[in-house]
């Protein structure tokens, strides 16, 4: 897997960047880059599992392993699913079960650095570098323009 590492300056302060990343509502919006009818199921707590879900019911299932609010989020990507069923891993899966991906804020004077580092198999590479910078451009929208979940 290869390491990637996307990057956005945004005019507002951390906390508001984090709520615009992690609130229930603003998440589906920001995520659409990847996928329309994007969700996360989870508690959001450490240790606790998430399942990144499409409208279809598919997507991934991950662990939070490390969690400092408006800061740092780091999740361990586990494994498919499918209709909302997690499946066993296959030769697909396989390439990229155990991926790393961590969101850092830094706050200098009102304004945060956000900065996204993933493992991506090379499969995903292309889809990743076309999608993520819209993400991020969203996110940036979003907390500048004060959203609120």
């Amino acid at each position: 897997m290869e390491q990637a590492r996307f990057a956005t300056t945004i005019h507002a302060p951390k906390a508001s960047v984090w709520q615009v990343l992690w609130d229930d509502t603003l998440y589906g919006i920001w995520t659409r880059a990847f996928s329309e009818g994007s969700r996360a199921i989870t508690d959001w707590q450490e240790g606790s599992e998430v399942q990144f879900i499409s409208a279809d019911g598919g997507g991934m299932y991950s662990v939070i392993t490390k969690k400092t609010p408006n800061e740092f989020i780091s999740f361990q990507h586990l494994g498919e699913l499918k209709d909302g069923q997690k499946q066993p891993v296959d030769a697909k899966t396989q390439s990229w079960v155990g991926a790393r991906e961590t969101y850092t804020l830094t706050e200098t004077n009102g304004t945060t650095e956000l900065v996204v580092e993933m493992d991506v198999s090379e499969a995903y590479q292309d889809y990743f570098t076309a999608t993520f910078p819209q993400a991020l451009a969203k996110v940036k929208e979003l907390a500048e323009n004060g959203a609120r979940g």
